[in-house]
């Protein structure tokens, strides 16, 4: 599936879209870890949950559940909440 990943970790990717493998989310993010050495610790903490100034969007949902099964066709994006004050 293609994966759109947010500008602050284009550091790990080297680009702003990259193919993935997986039927889970997190399926997916084990597989661009092996691409991408420490791009999951980036958006999945130490408990295996979704970082809370993360965001997921597949084919334009969002989706917080890791679970969530993922065809081939899928798209996903990861996106880097704003927060501040």
């Amino acid at each position: 599936m293609r994966v759109l990943i947010p500008a602050a970790l284009h550091s790990y990717t080297r680009g702003a879209h990259v193919d993935a493998d997986g039927a889970t989310l997190a399926e997916m993010f084990a597989d661009l870890d092996r691409r991408y050495p420490g791009l999951r610790f980036r958006v999945v903490d130490e408990q295996g949950q979704l970082r809370p100034n993360m965001r997921l969007f597949v084919n334009g949902r969002g989706v917080r559940d890791l679970a969530h099964p993922l065809v081939p066709t899928d798209s996903v994006a990861v996106v880097l909440a704003l927060s501040g004050g």
